[in-house]
């Protein structure tokens, strides 16, 4: 294994994480850009807190996130940053909202559970949105009549929303609050620009998971 040195492996750490598509973790980057590096788990831990500090003052940050390490904008100039993309933030019903919500904070849930709470059915269309978004995904099966399907939330999703746990949720006060605040197609605030090929998109999740 090559030796290298704490400034060149804290260039390399710093590269890697700008040009990377997605978060990446520190057990990823020990495998690729580090692979034919001698570089402890203690080492690298204390390159990446020293590129977080480093970054804290200025317009792009260091964070991580559920999937591991990535660079994003500021939450605070989300709004002026906004206006490089024509198109208009999305905007997400109350019903998928409320359904993602639930999912996250009650998880692993059936339809029917989600049906009983939210006292409507949900629309086979919400399930499949937030599964093609890979917010959601099936983790087993119900050992009741007629087994039904048991979601729960992905890495994508606490991604999407920086979150590193799903201890890191808003509580069930807080979700009610936001909730009440909005309406029928509620649009959810555009808070970071991730270094990714994607363009940016809603941070702050109003539901109550």
């Amino acid at each position: 294994m090559k030796k290298i040195n704490r400034v060149q492996l804290k260039q390399l750490v710093e590269a890697t994480l700008f040009v990377a598509e997605k978060p990446v973790s520190k057990s990823r980057l020990k495998e690729t850009t580090l692979a034919n590096f001698a570089v402890s788990d203690k080492q690298l831990s204390a390159v990446i807190d020293e590129l977080i500090l480093d970054y804290q003052p200025r317009g792009i940050q260091l964070v991580e996130v559920a999937s591991g390490y990535r660079f994003q904008s500021l939450d605070s100039l989300a709004p002026m940053l906004s206006t490089l993309w024509q198109e208009s933030a999305p905007k997400y019903s109350r019903a998928m909202l409320e359904t993602l919500a639930l999912i996250a904070y009650r998880q692993p849930i059936t339809r029917g559970e989600i049906e009983q709470v939210r006292g409507v059915a949900v629309s086979s269309n919400i399930i499949k949105t937030l599964t093609e978004r890979e917010w959601i995904k099936t983790v087993g099966h119900k050992e009741v009549p007629g087994r039904p399907a048991l979601y729960a939330t992905t890495k994508v999703f606490l991604d999407y929303f920086s979150l590193k746990s799903l201890a890191e949720l808003p509580s069930a006060d807080q979700f009610e609050a936001l909730a009440n605040q909005g309406s029928d197609d509620t649009e959810v605030p555009s808070a970071v620009a991730d270094r990714t090929n994607d363009k940016p998109e809603p941070e702050s999740l109003p539901t109550n998971e």
